[in-house]
């Protein structure tokens, strides 16, 4: 649950505002070598949750960034938050024993890729 309210409110905090607030969340069983990631472990089922926004996103080179604890990509005249939403994401993931990628084009969105083993 923690997971899913952190991805929502952080779509929410960078949002756009010349456009409508879009959610998609889907998710299915994959495995290696259909997902294609060398960090997943061979021959076990993962359920992979995509969850995708079309708010502000963010440049390519800070993937990795926007997962440490108090970075931020914006001051906080921009944008509130505390900085450790993505950060506590990743942790849940990591703690039961997933993966978690993440890929962004500055104002066209963002999509989260969560793998947890089944």
């Amino acid at each position: 649950g923690q997971l899913l309210e952190n991805l929502t409110t952080n779509a929410l905090k960078f949002a756009r505002k010349d456009l409508p607030m879009r959610i998609e969340i889907k998710s299915r069983i994959t495995n290696r070598e259909e997902s294609g990631l060398e960090q997943l472990l061979p021959e076990i089922p993962y359920c992979h949750i995509s969850f995708r926004d079309n708010g502000i996103g963010f440049d390519a080179q800070h993937r990795e960034k926007i997962f440490g604890v108090f970075q931020r990509l914006h001051s906080r005249d921009e944008y509130e938050g505390t900085g450790i939403g993505l950060a506590i994401v990743k942790k849940i993931v990591e703690n039961h024993n997933g993966f978690i990628t993440a890929e962004g084009e500055p104002m066209k969105g963002a999509v989260f890729h969560i793998y947890i083993p089944q």
